[in-house]
Order: C-alpha cells, then sequence, then structure tokens
C-alpha cells in the first residue's frame, strides 16, 4: 500500500519501487520498504509523512463507514481519496469518495463536498456515474456511487494513445448525450476533461466529477464566483478563465471540443509552461486545426471541433441538440452541416469588420461579386434599351 501510494502521488517511478522492493527481499537487515526509499533518495522524509498519512486516513476509512465494506483504494487527488467498497446491504460493489481530514475542518469544503453529492443524485442517465449516498460518520464525510469497472480516457493519453476518428466520435457522441442530460437538468459541469471520462469494460462512456457542477439557476453562487477561474487549464473555456457570471452549457461544448482535440492528435489544443499561460492561450491564440496535424482526419471533424472550441460562445454550437446533429452526420459520412454555417456566418462578419478571409472564400466571394455586376449591368442595359425605344416612338409620332 506504502508503494502503491507513492506511485500514485508521483513520488517515484514503476522501475524505482521495483528496484526497492527487489533490494528489500534480498537484505537480511530489517528495513522497510519507506527506509530503502528514504536511503536511494526517491523520497523525502515529507513526502514519506504524507504517505502515512494517507495510509492511516485509509484505516480510518475501511473501519469508520457504516454499511459499507472498504476493499481497497483505488486513487486520490486534490480535494479526495477513493476507496473500492461493497455496499453490505445490497450486496454489491461502489466507489467511496472521502474528504480529507484537512479539509474535513473548513465548512467550506464540506458544503462544497454535500452539494457535489445532491447535484450528481438528480441526474439519472446510462453514460453518468450514478450518485448513490452522501454522508458523515465521525467527522469522516464520504459520497458513495457507483463503481465503473475500466480505465479513464486520460489512462489511454497519458500512454501516447491517438484514437481514430470514428472510435473517438463514438466516445464523445456518448459524452455529448451525458451533458444534454444534465443541461436539461439545469447544470453545467464545467471540468469535462480526460481523467473525468470513464470507460467501463464494456466500452460504455461515463462522465464523473461533478466537483465543479454548478446550476444555471444558482445566480448567488455565480456571483460569489465572479472573477475567478473554475476548470482545468487544458480544457476550460474563455469565460470561465475571465470569471463570466453567465455561463451556460457551450462551455461545456467548449471543454468537450478540447477532449476531441486531445483524443484526435494527440496533444492538448494549447501548451505553455505554466497554466496561466495555458489559459491565455485559450483567450488569444487561434487554435491549430486538427487535421493539420494529424492528416488522416476528415475536413468534417476538424470543422466541429472548431466550432466547438471558438472563442465567442455565439460563435460555438448553441446546444448540445445541435452538435450531436453534426457529429452523428461525420460518424455517417455525411458533412457537418451546422459548423458549416458557423462558418459562413463567421465569415460574413469578418467581410463586414474588414477582416482578412481565406483564400477559397475569396474566390468565392469574387465569383458571386461578378454575377451580381453582370445582372446589374443586364438591369442597367435592359432599361436603356426601353428608354431608346420610348424616344423613338415619340420622334415617329411627332
Amino acid at each position: 500500500m506504502f508503494g502503491r501510494i507513492v506511485i500514485e502521488q508521483r513520488l517515484c517511478t514503476d522501475e524505482e519501487l521495483k528496484q526497492c522492493i527487489k533490494e528489500l527481499k534480498n537484505r537480511t537487515a530489517p528495513a522497510t520498504l519507506e527506509d530503502l526509499m528514504l536511503e536511494y533518495g526517491y523520497i523525502t522524509l515529507t513526502q514519506a509523512d504524507r504517505v502515512k498519512n494517507t495510509l492511516r486516513e485509509s484505516k480510518t476509512a475501511a473501519n469508520q463507514i457504516p454499511g459499507y465494506k472498504v476493499l481497497g483504494k483505488l486513487g486520490s487527488g486534490a480535494m479526495a481519496v477513493v476507496y473500492k467498497a461493497r455496499q453490505l446491504s445490497l450486496d454489491r460493489v461502489v466507489a467511496i469518495k472521502v474528504l480529507p481530514k484537512r479539509f474535513a475542518e473548513k465548512p467550506d469544503y464540506i458544503r462544497r463536498f454535500y452539494k457535489e453529492g445532491k447535484l450528481a443524485a438528480k441526474l439519472n442517465h446510462n453514460n453518468i456515474v450514478q450518485a448513490i449516498d452522501v454522508g458523515e460518520a465521525g467527522g469522516l464525510y464520504y459520497f458513495v456511487m457507483e463503481y465503473v469497472e475500466g480505465k479513464t480516457l486520460h489512462d489511454d493519453l497519458s500512454r501516447g494513445v491517438i484514437f481514430k476518428e470514428h472510435d473517438a466520435l463514438e466516445i464523445v457522441i456518448q459524452l455529448a448525450h451525458a451533458l444534454e442530460h444534465a443541461h436539461a437538468q439545469g447544470m453545467i459541469h464545467r471540468d469535462v476533461k480526460p481523467k473525468n471520462v470513464m470507460i467501463n469494460t464494456a466500452g460504455i462512456v461515463k462522465l464523473a466529477d461533478m466537483g465543479l457542477a454548478r446550476e444555471t439557476s444558482d445566480l448567488q453562487a455565480a456571483k460569489n464566483e465572479q472573477g475567478k477561474a473554475f476548470g482545468t487549464p487544458y480544457y476550460i473555456a474563455p469565460e470561465q478563465i475571465r470569471g463570466e457570471v453567465n455561463i451556460d452549457g457551450r462551455a461545456d461544448i467548449y471543454a468537450l471540443g478540447a477532449t476531441l482535440f486531445h483524443m484526435v492528435t494527440g496533444r492538448v489544443p494549447f501548451e505553455a509552461s505554466t497554466p496561466s499561460e495555458v489559459m491565455k492561450m485559450h483567450l488569444k491564440e487561434p487554435l491549430t486545426p486538427p487535421d493539420h496535424i494529424n492528416t488522416s482526419l476528415t475536413a468534417g471533424i476538424s470543422e466541429v471541433i472548431e466550432v466547438m472550441m471558438a472563442k465567442k460562445t455565439k460563435d460555438r454550437y448553441s446546444n448540445m441538440e445541435e452538435l450531436l446533429i453534426d457529429l452523428e452526420a461525420i460518424l455517417n459520412g455525411q458533412p457537418p452541416l451546422r459548423a458549416r454555417q458557423k462558418f459562413n456566418i463567421g465569415a460574413l462578419e469578418q467581410l463586414e469588420q474588414g477582416v482578412a478571409i481565406d483564400i477559397d472564400d475569396e474566390a468565392k466571394l469574387y465569383d458571386e461579386e461578378v454575377i451580381t455586376k453582370y445582372k446589374v449591368g443586364m438591369v442597367i442595359m435592359g432599361a436603356l434599351v426601353a428608354l431608346l425605344l420610348v424616344v423613338v416612338l415619340v420622334m415617329a409620332v411627332g
């Protein structure tokens, strides 16, 4: 368990851990895995203490949550530790998210933790991780949810997997349906990213983690968060970076587009040395078209991603229903008509503002201009002929 937590917290590599375990077996003098890792300099004393605290919390959770038997630890993050457990009353395996003790003494964190459970409980969809229970026992705050046997999208991407267009579309369509359901319940996720996308052994996609979710009707929460950036830098929408009050489902469309971009290109849309620089790029830098990075992609999926990730919300898909029409179209080998409509509107706005446009668009507009001039010329010529006839008739009568 000590070694597993060290790996989860990325304090050393798998090879370094295996080396210490092998050395531990060969040593005759009493020693622990912690001793060896300290001796080789793979971890520091502070890091070792932090790992032991996590272990103590695991043991506490295993004996403290009523009605559940903790089977092991699944993972941990900055805000929670997740365990695999058995719900004794229904004899089923579940996942239990536990608020670390350092946050359990802070009322704001407790409120946010309960809020996540309550928001998740309002959703009932096959592509969303189901909420089961939320509670407190002896100062330990926990949130019980559906256990998903499988992997996260992040697991594949971190191994360098680049998804085939068809496979990526099938995953993203399931996510779009999940978000369509959440939006219909008046809720925006605000943290769509590969780590929050789970795929079970049957290939069913599950959207997880409602920790940053917010109801669109919760104006007080929106005002309290005004000016603050909530989200993950690599996938965050520009309006979230600016901390705008009126954020809606189009923020999730942007994040889903960034996730799809990562899946089909093997890299995040914008990359820099610091989170703040990445967010500046989301605000200012133009997006490199995905089919310029992965030339095997169709123009259709590239167009869709570019509309999903438009910096202005008005230039994106209006809602998930509209997006799904284009995603299904591409999957079936058809053009994304909604995306092309958005591009056409954008081109017209650029013309009105005197902005340079693509050379192909210029050629099309030139053709239209020639046709228009021809039509105007024909009208003028017709008018002159009519006028000439009138003059001739007047002269004949006279």
